[in-house]
């Protein structure tokens, strides 16, 4: 930890995150206890000559640096986001690596979702903030599926879902509920009155951060919905009902043009897509494990 903080606070270390490269510094105690507990088994390169995104976690040159000190995020020196209170500076790394990602990756097309893996096959889940889709990828993710992403699903040219198996983010009561559904979970700092409300990031399990060059192929496209003391219910869905859902979900569909509309034709093509409603992890969990089963059966 003490060779970690010394580094960060001094050349950074590139940290890999299967697809990508980040060279990191920082100087801020959180920022090196955030990496080290919820980036443990991510692998840190010793010698790194090229990084897909530079970023630093700073605080402003101000009086703000001692009153109410705050953090800012640079990205090759510039500043996308206004400061925030320096407690929630981890939490400002993850989400400006979100936003590196969607700003710079058009290689893929990249939708706003989960992605997620069990016996070859992945389900992608699709959905807007306060659907439910951390908590379900938590979830399942903690029943044996595989994490190939919490955030972003990374579609190549090829039709496969790139990995990047980096912490699950957790919001509010899906703290607490992950706690209870997964005592062995790792579950970082908690942190209190974010623009996202109480905020806190769950470590990926080990093999998903090991396979993380590991590509998935679709099978599912899910739109998950939690509605507290609904019975899991998966229902089919209409291709071109998907199709819409994805596009709109998709940060770089219309900057893509024919490629995007090509690639989210193929994967309709490819998958079957569901609404899934639920109120019950465990349920959830059965539910996605027998969808497994019989992709696994009829192939």
């Amino acid at each position: 930890m003490a060779e970690l903080r010394r580094r960060l606070a001094g050349p950074g270390i590139y940290l890999s995150m299967g697809a990508f490269v980040t060279h990191v510094q920082s100087a801020i105690p959180s920022v090196a206890e955030g990496i080290h507990q919820i980036y443990h088994d991510a692998q840190i390169l010793e010698e790194q000559r090229f990084a897909d995104f530079h970023v630093a976690l700073e605080r402003p040159a101000s009086h703000r640096r001692w009153l109410r000190p705050q953090v800012i995020f640079r990205f090759d020196g510039y500043t996308p986001f206004k400061p925030l209170p320096v407690n929630q500076a981890f939490a400002l790394f993850e989400w400006g690596l979100n936003w590196c990602i969607t700003t710079h990756a058009h290689q893929y097309l990249i939708i706003h979702a989960a992605v997620i893996e069990k016996e070859g096959f992945a389900a992608i889940l699709p959905a807007p903030p306060g659907s439910g889709k951390s908590t379900l990828t938590a979830g399942l993710v903690n029943r044996g599926w595989r994490l190939l992403s919490d955030e972003l699903g990374l579609i190549s040219k090829a039709g496969l879902i790139q990995p990047v198996a980096r912490p699950v983010s957790l919001k509010n009561e899906s703290i607490e509920v992950i706690r209870h559904f997964a005592s062995e979970a790792c579950i970082g700092r908690v942190v209190k009155d974010t623009l996202k409300g109480t905020v806190s990031h769950m470590r990926a399990p080990t093999e998903s951060v090991v396979r993380a060059h590991e590509q998935a192929r679709p099978a599912w496209v899910v739109f998950p919905k939690f509605d507290t003391g609904t019975a899991a219910t998966l229902k089919p869905m209409a291709p071109a009902q998907a199709f819409l859902g994805l596009a709109r979900n998709a940060f770089n569909y219309s900057l893509l043009a024919e490629d995007g509309f090509r690639r989210l034709a193929t994967l309709m093509d490819t998958t079957t897509a569901y609404s899934f409603h639920y109120g019950n992890l465990e349920e959830a969990a059965s539910v996605f494990n027998a969808l497994a089963e019989q992709q696994r059966a009829y192939g």
